[in-house]
């Protein structure tokens, strides 16, 4: 699951997202695109749905349990990180690597 958010308020929420896509996993990579973004600020966050229950699965203590990652590979301590940390501007085509771990 990968999802493009452009607001601090929606992000890393699910379900909330400018948009999203699905895609298959092959020899441990995969490749996203979103087309005809307008220019500004996004965040991506990634999860990897294991046993494709269409969430990200969560401990007692709701540390995932799946694997995940966002832009910058920004990571947190005891939750996701915020947007201003996982944020990415776009101006033009560009790539970037998000480490699902």
């Amino acid at each position: 699951y990968v999802a493009l958010f452009n607001t601090s308020e929606s992000f890393p929420n699910y379900g909330e997202q400018l948009t999203g896509k699905i895609v298959q996993i092959q020899d441990q990579s995969c490749t996203v695109s979103f087309n005809n973004l307008a220019k500004g600020s996004y965040a991506i966050a990634v999860y990897h749905d294991v046993n494709k229950n269409k969430k990200l699965d969560k401990n007692l203590f709701g540390m995932p349990t799946e694997s995940y990652g966002f832009s910058n590979n920004a990571r947190a301590t005891f939750s996701a990180p915020s947007y201003n940390n996982a944020k990415i501007e776009c101006s033009k085509d560009r790539s970037i690597n998000i480490q699902v771990k």
